[in-house]
């Protein structure tokens, strides 16, 4: 293997721990370490909220799909794409709330016991969501050095990397070194399309010896198999607690918003690319070890169809970017631990010092958890839908609620997110599928889920008592 590939990665780990270090200094308070001191400008949430959405469930479970089903896999990315537009409209408000976590959201507007099981909804899910980046790291590792790192070597390897990264200074260090990310990954993915698709012999080349399928809206899929894709996603994205604390950390509601159209285009852009780059992968390698392991086909493509000096720059890119989203979703429950569990319940008057302290040991303790994870995980593919249906179903809902609806209350936003992480969780379960005709126990838990969570919420809303003015006035004072 070329020693370029091995330079470019050591290049971006020195960088990132330099980004880390320099902002070392800017973390005195709580607020600085868990939202970056309210300070940051749209320029850098565009690329921070860039980096944390696109990780390895597109750059390996998106791309898997690609590989295998063609462009039908955008049905994942779009549904994100539609959340982004809807949350153009919610980014100010968001801003305006100014908490730390979800679950800060949910007391205000909710109950103490809407903080605990938001709290709970955001653990399982985003250190699952952490383990697959550590799995798409791994995964990167052993391809660029074969005989020298198996693959579970590299998740020990990235976890370290993560959990260093992220403990060091916060919020702050997570989204000053998603710029750096941001702008490595856009600019060499999209000079990476054009190379490949020539080395494969042009976009009629690629049609020739793909199925027709593969460039039909639905391709292989059913309407409803798609909807499993693009649903999950637009539910995550709409109720994502890592974007809420973005736009808690942005200097004003107009940083938020003017972010969100950057993140809009952004995030258009670089998912097509991704899923594009899959797609002429798997025209140039249909057969041969990347078809026992096709969530590698864009590291794959990168090491064998480019010129070694793009195919390292796109490798370093893709490894970038897992860190950074593993950073953002490894950061985001520790902060949940510490904001909603340790200074609310157990020391209500501990010091900056000590909650930085706390902090960082939370980062230390989840990032051990989600390594765990990674090693006993077999698809990303299904682990990344697994993970968002959970948070989809149990809490996106009671989330818009909180700032669209006036008579949702406390008891239907618990028994919301209790019905959505229940259905979810034993969905798969063999009760399921022995006492549910084959043709509803067969599909993917993320509708089920959602009409549990939704009726819940309406249903106990409207049969119990409306909520007090003070609970929603900050939500609907305008």
């Amino acid at each position: 293997m070329s020693p370029i590939y091995a330079g470019v990665l050591g290049a971006i780990v020195l960088t990132l721990m330099i980004v880390s270090l320099a902002r070392v200094s800017k973390v005195k308070t709580k607020a600085d370490y868990l939202v970056a001191g309210r300070s940051l400008p749209a320029f850098v949430l565009v690329f921070t909220l860039l980096s944390s959405w696109i990780g390895s469930g597109s750059l390996l479970g998106g791309a898997e799909n690609a590989y295998n089903h063609g462009f039908v896999a955008l049905w994942q990315a779009g549904g994100g794409w539609v959340g982004l537009l809807l949350i153009y409209f919610i980014a100010p408000r968001a801003r305006r709330f100014a908490q730390f976590t979800i679950p800060d959201l949910l007391e205000a507007r909710y109950s103490q016991a809407a903080r605990v099981l938001g709290v709970m909804a955001v653990l399982f899910a985003y250190t699952a969501i952490t383990s697959y980046q550590l799995i798409g790291g791994g995964d990167i590792l052993h391809l660029i050095f074969p005989t020298v790192i198996t693959a579970d070597l590299g998740k020990y390897i990235l976890a370290a990397f993560v959990i260093i990264f992220t403990a060091i200074a916060g919020m702050s260090s997570v989204a000053y070194m998603d710029v750096f990310i941001g702008l490595l990954a856009t600019i060499t993915l999209v000079v990476a399309l054009p190379v490949l698709m020539h080395a494969t012999g042009g976009w009629s080349a690629v049609r020739h010896t793909l199925p027709p399928t593969h460039f039909e809206v639905l391709g292989d899929l059913s309407l409803i198999q798609a909807l499993e894709l693009a649903v999950p996603t637009l539910l995550l994205m709409l109720g994502n607690q890592s974007m809420y604390q973005k736009f808690f950390s942005a200097k004003s509601e107009r940083d938020a918003r003017v972010a969100v159209v950057g993140w809009v285009i952004g995030t258009t852009i670089l998912e097509t690319v991704i899923v594009a780059l899959a797609v002429v992968g798997s025209a140039m390698y249909r057969t041969g070890e990347i078809a026992q392991r096709p969530r590698e086909i864009l590291a794959f493509s990168a090491l064998h169809g480019l010129p070694a000096w793009l195919g390292a720059l796109m490798i370093g890119a893709i490894f970038a970017k897992v860190v950074s989203t593993a950073n953002n979703y490894l950061f985001s429950p520790a902060t949940n631990l510490v904001n909603d569990v340790f200074v609310r319940y157990i020391a209500p008057d501990a010091s900056n010092k000590r909650i930085l302290i706390i902090s960082r040991l939370m980062v230390v303790f989840l990032g051990i958890w989600a390594l765990y994870q990674a090693l006993h995980t077999g698809s990303v593919l299904k682990m990344t839908l697994y993970a968002y249906t959970v948070y989809s179903a149990a809490l996106t809902p009671v989330i818009l609620a909180a700032f669209y609806s006036r008579r949702a209350n406390a008891p239907g936003a618990v028994s919301a997110i209790a019905a959505g992480t229940f259905v979810t969780v034993f969905w798969d379960s063999s009760f399921i599928h022995n006492h549910l005709p084959a043709i509803i126990a067969q599909r993917d838990a993320i509708f089920p889920a959602l009409l549990a969570s939704v009726l819940c919420l309406v249903v106990v809303s409207a049969l119990t008592k409306p909520p007090s003015p003070e609970h929603i006035a900050q939500f609907h004072s305008q």
